[in-house]
């Protein structure tokens, strides 16, 4: 016989007492039945029990009690939130985000109201609201939130044009997807609060990128080149305008001017006339005093002498008269 084999027949099994036996299936039945009445719920959880397939309460978080081969629990993240990508895949996130390769242009080209077709990707956020119809409301739930956002995407990106999709409307878009989509959730029942809904990326087919971007090139020189034309009307009509306001105010100032002082000459001409009626030689002297009056301090030095008048010369004070003084003396050089 090989040394190699082992007989069996001579192996004996040390003797056990039924009682020890006995002790052991009692502890592993209590083990057993331990474990499946005690479990514990997590601070972001809720616990769904339900018996015998029916649900029969919800438990809040910490260590709770069911019933043994009776209940069941199915925990819900209420407290966390779920987010839903379309048109992209997150592998790995982290600093340096990393994508799926995969293709889902499927779900992200998208017809715009003005037959346009534009490639969005967005994310949904939503919580679980009501973890009773979460699970038992609506059959395969995600799938069908899924397709529920998706339509609701689609119908609001197909009444904007895709100016508004691609630039000013995103954020209109956003808040339009988000109340639609609460109101659907609402209806079906489904347990979920929507909390945002985020455009990560919308662009034009690769196809016609060129061609998009040679018309945002064009258009932005355009709007460039009407702000410019503003910018330099805004600087010559006003100016302009204000010229010509000027002029019309330093005209009507003029005319106003001219009318005044005709109509003072002519007030004071006929007071003068009137009163010249009443008194001529009085006026006549008045008005030949006031003339000289006005008249001489324009004359300079000069010495007006009675024909008939003698001796007056060492009485004049010719120091004073530099302007006659000048004057014979220019005489006395030029003879």
């Amino acid at each position: 016989m090989d040394k190699n084999v082992i007989d069996i027949s001579k192996i004996r099994l040390p003797d056990i007492p039924p009682k020890m036996i006995l002790i052991g299936l009692g502890v592993l039945l209590a083990l057993v039945i331990v474990g499946g009445t005690l479990y514990q719920v997590q601070a972001e959880e809720v616990a769904v029990v339900t018996r015998f397939g029916a649900y029969v309460r919800t438990e809040d978080p910490g260590l709770r009690m069911k019933i043994p081969f009776m209940e069941s629990v199915l925990k819900v993240p209420v407290q966390r939130q779920l987010k839903h990508e379309f048109g992209f895949r997150t592998t790995a996130p982290a600093i340096r985000t990393q994508y799926s390769g995969a293709n889902f242009g499927g779900e992200a080209i998208m017809l715009t109201g003005d037959l346009n077709v534009a490639v969005v990707e967005w994310i949904v956020q939503y919580r679980v609201s009501d973890p009773y119809l979460f699970l038992f409301k609506v059959r395969n739930r995600e799938e069908t939130f899924r397709d529920m956002t998706e339509a609701v995407m689609r119908e609001v990106v197909g009444d904007r044009t895709v100016i508004e999709v691609l630039t000013v409307g995103r954020q209109e878009i956003e808040s339009t997807v988000q109340q639609q989509l609460q109101e659907m959730c609402n209806q079906y029942e489904i347990g979920i609060a929507v909390d945002q809904v985020v455009l990560q990326d919308v662009n034009p087919p690769d196809p016609v990128k060129p061609s998009w971007d040679a018309v945002n090139q064009a258009q932005q020189q355009r709007d460039r080149m009407i702000n410019e034309a503003l910018g330099e009307y805004n600087q010559v009509i006003p100016r302009a305008r204000g010229e010509a306001q000027q002029a019309i105010l330093q005209a009507e100032g003029y005319a106003l001017e001219r009318v005044n002082r005709a109509q003072g000459d002519g007030a004071r001409f006929n007071d003068l006339y009137s009163a010249y009626r009443q008194a001529p030689q009085v006026t006549r002297q008045r008005m030949y005093l006031e003339t000289i009056q006005k008249v001489l301090p324009n004359v300079g030095g000069r010495v007006f002498v009675d024909k008939d008048a003698q001796g007056i010369i060492p009485l004049l004070p010719l120091e004073a008269l530099g302007g006659l003084t000048g004057s014979r003396s220019n005489r006395s050089n030029e003879q």
